[in-house]
């Protein structure tokens, strides 16, 4: 099972700042040093909640085009790139340059979006997401695997386009669609080579979610083997912040044996590739997470 590091390209509260992106890349490169895997960034432009002050966030294809001619081994994801930011035909132009400059190391994470201030904020339309996506998916699969697609729908038009050149992988990026609820999953059943699910805690919490996609590849057709399974795991470490710890959502928190033997139970259960989003997002966490990765490598290879 591959394991991943979300890198935090937003402010948060304890820095009273963003990382900037030489820090960002000193964080990505000592990753990629210490055996992780993958390395994510989230796709946003703010954060708004009602009387609280705006968090901003950079831009995430800037940071991960730089990142790419940064590391050599790991690949680059996007958790998850928000379809209405971008024309789907450019998006899909975009992946195969940026997998063309990593030498074949992205994995293009797209989703329907959520975040209200953000569209209102940015001018974009909030309305109608998911059947934006429906219509979104069908330019932008044919056009990472073959190259080209002629596509009219309400929402996009991509009439006789074609990538050129192709970049280095046969078939393109890896797609993954990150979601819940079932049209959702039905479409990532329809078009996605890997489904994501997130801020999960032990494999407990991955039971539900993992049965509404087999039940939406049945609906479809689609053998549930044939598509790849991500989880993003929210990991919390409360003696290293003053903040309270979170109950929001389900997270996971234990020593770093017992992360790796959470680590090791989603590969029992079939995941094949899992990132952490560490909270907090510092150098002392991104530490106890190695410690963690290290044990994991050693009880997986019993």
């Amino acid at each position: 099972m591959k394991i991943g590091l979300v890198l935090i390209i937003a402010e948060h509260k304890e820095l009273q700042r963003a990382y900037s992106y030489q820090k960002t890349r000193e964080f990505a490169q000592q990753a990629e040093e210490a055996g992780f895997n993958s390395l994510w960034l989230y796709d946003h432009l703010l954060f708004r909640t009602e009387g609280e002050p705006t968090i901003g966030i950079w831009e995430c294809w800037t940071f991960l085009s730089a990142l790419a001619e940064a590391t050599r081994r790991v690949e680059l994801g996007t958790l998850v790139a928000c379809n209405s930011f971008r024309n789907p035909a450019l998006l899909a132009k975009m992946a195969i340059t940026l997998d063309e400059v990593s030498q074949g190391r992205l994995i293009l994470g797209v989703g329907a979006g959520w975040n209200k201030p953000e569209y209102e904020a940015f001018g974009f339309p909030f309305d109608h997401r998911v059947s934006r996506f429906e219509e979104a998916l069908q330019i932008i699969r044919p056009l990472l695997k073959e190259g080209r697609v002629d596509f009219e729908g309400k929402y996009y038009l991509a009439r006789d386009c074609e990538i050129r050149p192709l970049g280095p992988r046969p078939g393109g990026p890896t797609l993954m669609v990150g979601c819940d609820g079932n049209r959702m999953l039905r479409l990532t059943a329809k078009y996605a080579d890997l489904w994501n699910t997130g801020y999960l805690g032990q494999v407990n919490t991955f039971t539900r979610p993992r049965q509404e996609l087999i039940k939406s590849c049945q609906e479809t057709g689609r053998d549930p083997a044939t598509i790849g399974v991500s989880v993003m795991i929210a990991l919390q470490y409360p003696k290293l912040t003053s903040e309270p710890v979170s109950t929001d959502e389900p997270s996971l928190i234990g020593t770093p044996k017992e992360i790796a033997q959470a680590m090791l139970a989603y590969e029992q259960a079939g995941v094949e590739h899992v990132m952490f989003h560490l909270i907090p997002y510092k150098p002392a966490a991104i530490r106890k997470l190695e410690e963690s990765l290290r044990i994991y490598r050693d009880l997986s290879n019993e």
